[in-house]
C-alpha cells in the first residue's frame, strides 16, 4: 500500500502518484502515466509502455537514440512519442529502459532514449504492443502535475 503524505498546503494528507500505471482493456493493453512535469510524464508514458513488453530492470543502456517528434497538439504528441519508440522495436529490433526529455512542449519533444537490442536468452518479452491508439486517449493538467491514459493494440 502506498503511504500517505501530508500536504503542508492543503492540510490534508495525499498519496504520491506512481510514474505509471498498468490498464487492462478488451483487446488491449493500457497505461496511466504521471508526472510533475510534462518532460517526466512523456518518460514515464514511455517506460509504462515498455513495461508491457519487458521487465524494465533487464534492460540495459548501451544504445541511445536521438527522438525528435512534433504534432499538433500534446495528445498528438505522445502518441507520436510513443509511436516513434515503437518504430525503433520493429526496425531495429532494440528495447528502451531510459528517457531523457531535452526539450518539450505542446507540440515538439527532444529527447533520448537508452537501451540496447532484444536478446531474447535474457530479455523475457511479454506483450508484443503493435500500435498507439487514440482510443480513451487522454491527457490533463492537474494540480500536482500531469496524466496520461494511452491504449495501445498488442
Amino acid at each position: 500500500m502506498t503511504p500517505a503524505v501530508y500536504n503542508r498546503h492543503k492540510g490534508v494528507h495525499a498519496t504520491p502518484q506512481p510514474p505509471f500505471e498498468l490498464i487492462e482493456h478488451t483487446a488491449d493493453a493500457g497505461i496511466v502515466a504521471h508526472g510533475a512535469t510534462l518532460a517526466e510524464l512523456f518518460q514515464n508514458a514511455a517506460a509504462g509502455m515498455f513495461s508491457l513488453m519487458v521487465a524494465p530492470e533487464t534492460v540495459r543502456n548501451d544504445v541511445r537514440r536521438e527522438i525528435t517528434v512534433e504534432a499538433r497538439d500534446v495528445e498528438g504528441l505522445v502518441v507520436a512519442w510513443l509511436a516513434e519508440l515503437l518504430f525503433y522495436v520493429d526496425a531495429e529490433e532494440l528495447l528502451f529502459g531510459r528517457f531523457d526529455v531535452s526539450r518539450i512542449d505542446e507540440q515538439h519533444i527532444t529527447a533520448t532514449a537508452f537501451g540496447e537490442p532484444i536478446n531474447r536468452e535474457r530479455h523475457e518479452l511479454r506483450l508484443g504492443v503493435k500500435a498507439v491508439t487514440r482510443h480513451m486517449l487522454d491527457l490533463s493538467h492537474e494540480e500536482d502535475g500531469y496524466r496520461a491514459t494511452v491504449l495501445f493494440d498488442i
